[in-house]
């Protein structure tokens, strides 16, 4: 193919070609933007997101975490507005818990349940949102936004006049604190037992498309169902796939646990926002809204008219976009698909060789030798956050997710780049540039065959593009008399990668950001491997001797470095763009010595006004989680929280913990591991949880409680083996302002999203 290509003036088009190429990805990427405009509040019949921003006025303003005043406010404004839409409402009261490593969580939950009966149902269709909100944030688009358009779709639905089926809009308490809401539903209450079809509706950002990135097992239908249903649909096959093997979890993950299946959405883009004060209704994309609300009345009206028991399949489906066209078929596809592409590529190989373009050896090296750009991928995108977070402290506490990102993403790409034409310039006169665009082509051929195995719904992202990538090649070996016929066949071949790979590599960018810089570094190094032949129209006969060839290296390096220190200059902390810092009042009283806290292991200026040193000898035991900046503060006088046994059998203790000064949030660190645990609120069954595993940095077991009764709870926990335990108790409020000593942040500084900062914690340690 590219000796053919030689009969066309070869530079021209290479040029042509990635001109092209480059049109299509800029293409698909703005069609994968969000378009939506919000729909004014005088619009009749549809979602209006302006209508919807008026219920977040009323209930988003401020923090909700769970057991707030602002979260009791948010409750009762829910089951009113869901009672004046003619739902039939229920507070469902209850404890809920969670086990995961060393830890049990618990929490008071108060879920509103709305009911709207069907006229001759075949099940239910849920619509299920937390109205709590991380305790550093107001909480708008995680998960207000959702709130909001659920109260308007339940309007609209019940203005309509109902629907076949039975609707239940699932108002959660406690996700942010462990999925405490949904785990108490499932447990607990008919409906949840009765199954269903559910939609889950979340938020990581304050913009963006919604995107429908995780559905329950045998998707085929609902999948069917949703690009149908949809007039926008966004999201694909390989972010279900992602998602599932991530330790990330939402509401959805109880409710489809516990038999429901159903469709997970949110929007991702801004991340930066996310569990801070950012997340506000001055930042958030009134386009988002429109796009959720949109989508949420479209599939309810569609489920609400449904066969409910059709929806259930033993298949998954792959689905996906190519520009505003989406391709969906059977998960019973991917393997053909996956053989087809290994086909291909042998083909190609198979006629290299005959045709003394490329032997068996040289090809084989190629393919063996191109895992080096890979690798190294990888190793400079993690190098790219470390030397970051080196250069710029601060990033570490936003986890990759920064405000202005997008120079360092070009850096990202140009180091990817990098690698690659080092690779590929070393090698291509000894081996030649037909066995190495053949070895390159092998991998991602693999990658569709290892996905086919393993994630079934990500395999199109590789095995499609080297399908048409191959084929082009084929089609442009065919003795067609017109000089662009190669080239043609070369863009053809080319476009489903330059759809498919850039899509991807942004998804990554919004999703996990530059922390985990590997992973979109090595999309961009496939897709480098795809445009092997487009590039080497460009090179001169003997490139690895030519000045200008060689120096092509070292100008995308030189580009990544200055596209680096342009980012460290724009991405600068303002009020808009705030760097995050981490703080806590820590008071030991047993001794009676308190202290600032933080996390952070370089401090912002801020916080080194509160902290001196690493000294922790005296913070109350049990009480560090990993390493800890701290500096001596003004004690307060208050009573620590009390524990009291009130029976113990061998490794097994029931205590009684309460505070005398009326903390909501309670925390007990066991200087033992547990395997089991169990809570209840006066007057409660108790509610037990399994627990694996040991707590990192800290005592190896440990216990929390959310919205702690003013009575205190009884906590049953199990160490085994251990007849002789330490706990520390400590409870928390949320009023570190109140705290002696305590210095105003400067607007360019939020709360970091550790869950125990900005707080006042009271320690006391009890010998059992």
């Amino acid at each position: 193919m590219i000796r053919k290509l030689i009969d066309a003036p070869r530079r021209a088009v290479g040029v042509t070609v990635l001109l092209i190429l480059a049109g299509v990805v800029i293409l698909t990427i703005r069609a994968e933007g969000n378009d939506r405009q919000p729909v004014p509040v005088s619009a009749a019949g549809q979602f209006s997101a302006e209508r919807a921003v008026t219920h977040l006025d009323r209930f988003a303003t401020e923090p909700r975490p769970l057991g707030s005043p602002a979260s009791d406010r948010a409750e009762d404004y829910i089951a009113a507005e869901m009672r004046s839409a003619g739902f039939s409402v229920e507070i469902q009261h209850a404890v809920g818990s969670r086990g995961s490593t060393g830890l049990a969580s618990f929490g008071r939950v108060d879920n509103v349940i709305a009911t709207l009966p069907g006229r001759a149902a075949t099940g239910t269709a849920l619509l299920s949102a937390h109205y709590d909100s991380a305790a550093m944030g107001p909480g708008v688009s995680d998960d207000g936004a959702a709130i909001a358009a659920m109260l308007e779709v339940g309007r609209l639905i019940s203005a309509d006049g109902g629907l076949r089926n039975n609707l239940v809009l699932l108002f959660t308490d406690g996700e942010e604190d462990g999925l405490l809401g949904a785990e108490a539903f499932v447990r607990e209450h008919p409906l949840a037992r009765e199954g269903g079809v559910v939609l889950n509706w979340e938020a990581r950002g304050v913009s963006g498309p919604s995107l429908m990135f995780e559905t329950s097992s045998g998707n085929e239908e609902l999948v069917s169902l949703f690009t149908d249903a949809v007039p926008d649909p966004r999201g694909d096959s390989s972010m279900v796939e992602i998602y599932r093997k991530l330790p990330n979890d939402t509401d959805f993950s109880e409710l489809s646990g516990a038999g429901f299946i159903g469709l997970n959405f949110a929007y991702i883009e801004e991340s930066s926002y996310y569990h801070t004060a950012g997340d506000s209704l001055a930042n958030l994309d009134r386009r988002s809204l429109q796009h959720h609300g949109e989508n949420m009345l479209s599939l309810t009206r569609t489920l609400g008219a449904a066969d409910l028991p059709t929806l259930r399949s033993d298949q998954d489906a792959t689905y996906f976009r190519l520009g505003a066209l989406t391709i969906t078929y059977s998960n019973a596809l991917v393997w053909p698909l996956s053989a087809l592409a290994v086909g291909l590529v042998a083909a190609l190989a198979v006629l290299a060789r005959r045709r003394r373009s490329a032997s068996a050896p040289r090809m084989t090296l190629a393919v063996l030798s191109a895992a080096l750009p890979l690798a190294a991928s990888i190793v400079l995108g993690q190098a790219l956050w470390s030397l970051l977070v080196t250069l710029r402290p601060g990033y570490e506490l936003m986890g990759g997710l920064l405000h202005r990102p997008q120079l360092y993403q070009a850096a990202l790409a140009a180091l990817a780049a990098t690698g690659l034409l080092v690779w590929y310039l070393l090698l291509r006169d000894r081996l030649g540039p037909a066995a190495l665009s053949i070895g390159a082509l092998t991998w991602p051929a693999a990658l569709g065959v290892v996905c086919a195995a393993v994630a079934p719904g990500a395999s199109f992202l590789f095995a499609l593009p080297t399908v048409f990538a191959a084929s082009g090649a084929l089609l442009a070996l065919l003795p067609v008399r017109w000089a662009w016929w190669p080239a043609a066949c070369l863009v053809l071949g080319l476009s489903a990668s330059a759809v498919l790979l850039p899509v991807m590599t942004h998804n990554l960018f919004n999703g996990i950001g530059l922390a985990f810089g590997g992973a979109p570094a090595v999309c961009l190094t496939l897709f480098g491997f795809m445009l092997l032949p487009a590039a080497e129209l460009l090179l001169p006969a003997q490139a690895i001797r030519n000045r200008a060839a060689i120096a092509a290296p070292s100008i995308v390096a030189t580009l990544a470095i200055i596209s680096v220190g342009a980012g460290l200059i724009t991405d600068a902390a303002d009020a808009q763009h705030p760097r995050r810092s981490h703080l806590a009042y820590v008071l030991d009283a047993d001794t009676g010595l308190a202290h600032w806290v933080s996390g952070e292991r370089h401090p912002t200026a801020w916080t080194r006004e509160h902290v001196t040193g690493h000294d922790i000898s005296s913070l109350p035991p049990g009480y560090a989680r990993g390493p800890l900046w701290t500096g001596r503060a003004e004690p307060i006088t208050v009573e620590g929280p009390r524990l009291e046994v009130r029976h113990r059998d061998r490794d097994t203790v029931t205590m009684h913990v309460d505070s005398p000064r009326s903390a909501t949030s309670l925390t007990l660190r066991v200087d033992h591991p547990i395997d089991l645990a169990s809570a209840s609120a006066p007057g409660g069954t108790p509610v037990t949880v399994a627990v694996t595993g040991v707590r990192a940095n800290t005592w190896p077991g440990e216990i929390r409680f959310r919205d702690l009764p003013p009575e205190g709870v009884d906590i049953t926990v199990r160490t085994p083996g251990a007849h002789r335990i330490r706990v520390t108790v400590i409870d928390e409020t949320r009023d570190i302002t109140d705290a002696p000593g305590f210095r105003p942040r400067p607007e360019h500084t939020v709360a970091s999203t550790r869950e125990d900062g900005d707080l006042i914690a009271v320690a006391r340690t009890y010998e059992l």
